[in-house]
């Protein structure tokens, strides 16, 4: 038996709240467990300088400084990022852009929040996962509008197949 009540191979609970934001194009609430991240992709029609062609995607990690049993710092009061952070940041971005093809999301890049509400280990898994789901509806928003989204998150596959 684990410490939070789990058999030891019992898998953690998982349950995602699609478009749980208001203004991001792309947001997700994921609670995995008693972790609890919010991620938030928001679209821009610039590059950076460093890309030529096709589009960008990147990632920003936080955790607030209550999200575990003591408080910590905010990364922005030091003017950097710490370590764990940063590694973290890279993980998410890298992960992402190897879910997209960049080629075809020409002029646009697209920012992924991650920022950790409440953290009791899996950060990580649950900031690459939530950041998908909030990509993938910030991708839909910029494809097919934000009215197609209730198709998807209503979960009715016999409207989503009549949009598509």
């Amino acid at each position: 038996m684990r410490i939070d009540g789990r058999a030891l191979d019992e898998l953690r609970s998982v349950k995602f709240t699609p478009d749980f934001t208001k203004f991001a194009e792309g947001s997700c609430l994921v609670e995995m467990g008693d972790t609890v991240v919010l991620c938030n992709a928001s679209v821009e029609e610039k590059l950076p300088p460093h890309v030529r062609s096709g589009g960008w995607i990147t990632a920003e990690y936080s955790m607030l400084p209550r999200a575990n049993r003591e408080r910590s710092k905010r990364d922005i009061s030091k003017l950097k990022l710490n370590g764990r952070s940063a590694e973290i940041q890279r993980l998410i971005g890298r992960s992402l852009r190897s879910a997209v093809d960049l080629s075809a999301m020409e002029g646009v890049s697209i920012v992924v929040d991650c920022d950790v509400l409440q953290g009791d280990g899996g950060t990580r898994t649950a900031s690459v996962t939530g950041g998908f789901v909030a990509l993938v509806i910030a991708l839909l928003v910029v494809l097919f509008g934000r009215s197609v989204l209730s198709l998807f998150i209503n979960d009715d596959p016999a409207l989503v197949e009549q949009v598509l």
